[in-house]
């Protein structure tokens, strides 16, 4: 099994987050590919833990879509379901629009003046095709709302779909082209200053839906048959979101 060449940094004091985070980021950025098998010694030896920890990880994953076991209880990275991808959207498009309905009679100056902060680094690392910051800057934008909720619900509910999003946005178009733009963000933040939280919410589950029209899934009717993309000729953005 050919481990990402980079070592992970300082452990956390939770050796099953670390195992977790580092497993997680490894898959959704392509590291480890679509049906490498995940090997306990191997794992052990690059993350320098235990068996436990690993394999409290690789349920959380399997439970997250990015893992599945097999036969003789053969652990695999997950093949690219777009489907299920495309499902893990919707729900997270409408777990964000309640962060943000609910945050909006919250929002200080001060996570505005973060939301803009992180607008504008998302507008610079599109700029320079920098897809980690941009994914970065795209989640600090969003995690604003989340916090600002104070719905402790949220984070570990995002945490469950949030993974298989950013995996497909890296394998179908090597960048966070297919879901939202900085003029989406800037009117997000716009109908947050007005106090508007119906309408802030409805642009920001629009923002996150973006992904499922670019795919063409909206329809189920038309959608191509489900198991992966393996072969599968998918369309291409026509336009990047930088808007």
């Amino acid at each position: 099994m050919p481990l990402p060449d980079r070592s992970p940094a300082e452990r956390p004091k939770s050796m099953r987050d670390h195992a977790y985070t580092h497993l997680r980021d490894a898959i959704v950025s392509g590291d480890l590919a679509p049906g490498e098998r995940l090997r306990d010694p191997e794992l052990e030896a690059w993350l320098g833990v235990s068996r436990t920890p690993i394999r409290e990880a690789i349920a959380r994953l399997e439970v997250a879509g990015l893992v599945q076991t097999r036969r003789a209880k053969q652990t695999v990275v997950a093949p690219l379901d777009t489907r299920t991808a495309l499902a893990a959207q919707r729900i997270a498009a409408a777990l964000h629009a309640l962060a943000v309905r609910e945050a909006v009679p919250q929002l200080t100056a001060a996570d505005l003046e973060a939301m803009s902060n992180a607008n504008a680094a998302f507008a610079r690392a599109l700029h320079v095709d920098d897809v980690d910051a941009a994914i970065a800057a795209d989640d600090a934008f969003h995690g604003v709302a989340v916090r600002a909720s104070a719905n402790p619900l949220l984070p570990g509910l995002l945490e469950q779909v949030t993974p298989l999003l950013r995996r497909l946005e890296r394998a179908r178009f090597g960048s966070l082209a297919g879901r939202g733009s900085v003029a989406d963000h800037d009117r997000i933040i716009e109908l947050c200053v007005a106090g508007l939280a119906d309408e802030a919410a409805a642009a920001t589950h629009d923002n996150w839906s973006t992904l499922g029209r670019l795919l063409h899934l909206d329809d189920d009717d038309e959608a191509p048959s489900p198991a992966t993309d393996q072969g599968a000729p998918w369309p291409s953005p026509t336009s990047p979101a930088t808007s």
